[in-house]
């Protein structure tokens, strides 16, 4: 190993980007992008609920002090799934009658993220919810591309840089879609990349409409896409759950010069029991452990009756896995680590983490850091509160992190 690169993050005097006040501030893309392509900064404590709040927060990082307005009286209605769902379809009408098009699509997403795969509003909400994005952030659909793969399509968006620094490959994790990431992609490529963002198996139009399950082996559907756009010396940036699969490829494919977990990720069924430590996470260990599956699949429904975000999670992952019960879902999410491939990643790693994450424990930055013994070099990067950026994928602050991912990739090819 050259070297490892540990950016002092407890200190803002150790930043290099100014820390931004409460309120939301743009940060737009330069050459003439409309509006819709803004990032704001800003962290609102809105729902008392962690993980509602981030959601609220992760489309305000787009929508902004409009969208913001929209949802502030409807706050106190938010009281369950069903309510949250029906305030935002509702949310986007009204947008959409306005003409406000980026808006409507992130009130929609909003209320379709929690849509099972069983309830009929959900595919044509998602496939018009879509079409806004695009219209929104005025992509055009000759950006779009489809890659062959197992038989499978996957779409992929492709932008191009004035004079390049070189290739950012992007993709999502366990629930995203890629047009939602239009603004971060944008920002990229203002800064000079050229950007590819792709679908792969259980991810966006890949498990809707081809019902394709997410696979561990993340590298074959990048070798599929580097294939597609005859791409070399690339850099992954792998989104969320996107951290870990961007890692798992990096081992495999020697056409990855460099590798970008935004944000870490190590251990995906950690993760889950994480965010559900109480009796679903009792339920699971030892079961799962023992090879009791008959245990699980009757027991933990009962409980999920009780909870909607446990119900909700069931539900998720038994869809994006292609699983019928939910101990065969907690089993395919304990293949997704990186404990098995670290060891074989040589090149430069960019891991981003933040410090209050409700998803991810911090510690698994730390046990990524242990994981890569042979990386050419690791950086890791810890985004705080007062930066606004310490949740998941720094929702609070994403011009923060673009700008590091971005400075970093620069470094390293000059280097």
């Amino acid at each position: 190993m050259r070297r490892r690169d540990f950016v002092a993050s407890l200190c803002s005097a150790a930043v290099a980007w100014p820390i931004m006040a409460r309120a939301q501030q743009p940060v737009t893309p330069p050459h003439g992008h409309t509006p819709t392509s803004t990032l704001y900064v800003g962290w609102y404590e809105l729902h008392p609920d962690v993980s509602l709040n981030f959601q609220l927060n992760r489309w305000a990082a787009t929508g902004g002090p409009e969208w913001i307005a929209d949802v502030r009286p409807e706050l106190g209605s938010l009281r369950d799934y069903d309510s949250w769902r029906n305030t935002f379809v509702r949310l986007g009408e009204t947008a959409a009658a306005q003409g406000r098009i980026l808006h409507a699509a992130l009130h929609f997403r909003s209320a379709e993220f929690f849509m099972l795969a069983s309830d009929p509003r959900k595919e044509p909400l998602r496939k018009r919810l879509i079409a806004l994005f695009c219209e929104a952030a005025g992509v055009s659909l000759s950006a779009r591309h489809d890659v062959m793969f197992d038989g499978l399509r996957l779409p992929a968006w492709a932008f191009s840089a004035r004079q390049a620094h070189g290739t950012l490959v992007v993709f999502g994790g366990f629930d995203s879609y890629i047009e939602e990431f239009f603004p971060i992609l944008v920002s990229l490529q203002d800064k000079g990349w050229n950007v590819v963002a792709f679908e792969g198996p259980g991810q966006g139009a890949v498990l809707e409409e081809q019902g394709a399950p997410l696979i561990r082996d993340w590298h074959r559907p990048v070798a599929a896409v580097l294939d597609a756009f005859n791409l070399h010396d690339v850099t992954l940036v792998g989104i969320s759950l996107g951290g870990c699969l961007a890692i798992r490829a990096a081992a495999f494919e020697p056409r990855v010069r460099c590798v970008v977990a935004f944000d870490v990720l190590s251990d995906f069924f950690k993760c889950m029991m994480a965010v559900h430590p109480g009796p679903a996470s009792s339920i699971l260990r030892v079961p799962l452990a023992t090879g009791a599956d008959g245990l699980i699949d009757l027991t933990l429904p009962k409980l999920a009756r009780q909870s909607p975000v446990l119900e909700w999670g069931i539900a998720q992952a038994c869809h994006v896995f292609g699983r019928e019960r939910p101990a065969g879902a907690f089993r395919a999410a304990q293949t997704l680590h990186t404990r098995d491939v670290s060891e074989r990643v040589r090149q430069d790693v960019l891991l981003l983490a933040g410090a209050r994450d409700h998803y991810v424990p911090l510690s698994q930055l730390w046990d990524q850091i242990r994981l890569l013994s042979n990386a050419r070099s690791i950086t890791a990067r810890v985004f705080t509160a007062q930066e606004q950026a310490q949740a998941h994928c720094q929702a609070g602050n994403m011009p923060l992190a673009i700008g590091t991912i971005s400075d970093w990739a620069h470094k390293i090819a000059a280097s």
